[in-house]
């Protein structure tokens, strides 16, 4: 398997530092406010890494932090008159609803920061005594010029570092970070050597990935826009102690709109129970799912409802298979299928995988073939299982009454589309367009494609 490391900037073969067991540590949410498609983006691309490592073999520690202590989450509290740690409960809710609604497996562990101030307050100290840190005006700052190769993630030069932090008093060089902000009237805070306050973000997940993953470990994943300052400062915490920290940085793309990143602030965000009123939550984590994860993903409202048609032709040979053939088991990915995510989690060219088997099993459907249509319907539900998106699956198989029916009435088109190629087959033009024309009464359409005559419903919902 290789994997793209943002540190070393390419491709490299990845191989667990204990053979057997894969550690990942994933940055999680904010718990500012609703999660958006942007925000889930993440989880769901890092999901399908997960259930294709755990798919080879390897038993996966998986590590999503909550950053339930912050500048945003205090802010929009004290606007709206709550407490901070309800204001942090409430959308720590959302965010778990929305990646349960996508299929996400639940992490190993989820910890939140204000969970681990100890761990914090005990890291800090390591690099006061190391010589990387200092404090001032009850705050504590780390000193960026006291390591040699800061900037080696981002690329960033020491001397054009900018950590959008505001001027502070205590700090020696703008070019530092807050390890520890020091108590403001009315804001939460706990005891420390230096002064009462509270934690900076990029402390937290330095002391809860060595809590939960060790001093080393395999895989730190997360957005684009935490490689800086979020994960280079991460990175200069940890080695500056002396850890050798993650051993592979993986990040995702951004979800875009007109070519923006999606954020609250830009005012362009679409929140994930909004996108639920539009599509199904499975045809959502397909979309969401199916570019490759290092890419951009723009959001069009054309794009969305691509994905779901694409998800719903899976879902439709799926269960025509079933009702004609009989139970579908998971059975065997192919082997491109495999190489594919292989390769750097390959998911557009592994669904192409899915969907030519899809091709190749309607194909066999209609030509009275079954058990080749039952092999091409157990290898895709493998395949989409990795992929967290297996209609059949018991999460996903919520089809309502309607999609009831559409299944048993597709045995029923499905014998008259028959009786209409055969009378095509002896040239009974006549015979072959009054099926047509009465199968059009009843609302259905039968096109001709290459994988064979497919039919829809006239008001565009193809089965």
């Amino acid at each position: 398997m290789r994997l793209y490391d943002t540190l070393s900037g390419g491709v490299r073969d990845f191989a667990p530092l204990r053979p057997g067991h894969v550690s990942i540590y994933l940055c999680g949410a904010t718990v500012q406010g609703l999660p958006h498609i942007g925000h889930v983006r993440s989880g769901v691309a890092f999901d399908v890494l997960r259930r294709w490592l755990t798919a080879k073999g390897f038993d996966v520690a998986f590590i999503r932090n909550v950053t339930d202590i912050d500048d945003k989450i205090l802010n929009k509290a004290a606007d709206a008159g709550r407490p901070w740690w309800e204001w942090a409960a409430t959308y720590e809710r959302a965010f778990t609803a929305a990646y349960d609604a996508l299929g996400v497996l639940p992490p190993s562990a989820e910890p939140r920061a204000t969970g681990h101030i100890t761990q914090m307050v005990e890291l800090i100290d390591r690099l006061i005594d190391r010589g990387h840190a200092y404090a001032g005006d009850g705050d504590v700052y780390f000193n960026v010029s006291s390591l040699p190769d800061y900037g080696k993630l981002s690329g960033h030069r020491i001397d054009d570092v900018h950590q959008g932090e505001g001027v502070a008093t205590g700090k020696r060089d703008q070019r530092d970070f807050t390890l520890w902000k020091a108590a403001k009237p009315g804001e939460p805070s706990w005891p420390t050597p230096w002064g009462r306050g509270r934690p900076g973000w990029h402390t937290e997940c330095v002391a809860m990935c060595q809590e939960y993953l060790g001093a080393e470990f395999d895989i730190h994943a997360g957005g684009m826009d935490l490689v800086f300052p979020h994960h280079e400062n991460e990175i200069a915490q940890a080695e500056a102690v002396g850890d050798g920290f993650a051993r592979f940085w993986l990040h995702n793309g951004w979800v875009t709109m007109g070519g923006e990143k999606m954020s609250k602030s830009l005012g362009n965000v679409l929140a994930i129970p909004a996108v639920l009123q539009r599509v199904r939550a499975a045809e959502l984590r397909y979309y969401l799912g199916s570019a490759h994860y290092r890419s951009m993903l723009e959001f069009s409202e054309t794009a969305l409802q691509d994905a779901a048609k694409a998800y719903t032709g899976i879902e439709d040979f799926l269960h025509r298979v079933r009702n004609r053939v009989g139970a579908v088991v998971p059975g065997e990915w192919t082997p491109k299928f495999g190489a594919a995510l292989d390769d750097d989690l390959a998911v557009p060219t592994a669904l192409a995988e899915v969907h030519a088997a899809r091709a190749e099993g309607n194909r066999a459907l209609d030509a009275g073939d079954h058990d080749a249509a039952l092999t091409h319907a157990m290898s895709i539900r493998a395949m989409m299982g990795i992929l967290g998106a297996d209609p059949l699956d018991e999460r996903w198989e919520s089809r309502d009454e309607t999609s009831a029916a559409l299944a048993a009435v597709d045995v029923l088109v499905h014998a008259e589309v028959r009786r209409r190629e055969e009378a095509r087959a002896r040239r009974d033009w006549a015979e072959a367009d009054a099926i047509r024309d009465r199968l059009k009464e009843a609302g259905i359409e039968v096109t001709d494609t290459s994988d064979g005559p497919q039919w829809s419903l006239l008001d565009g919902a193809d089965k």
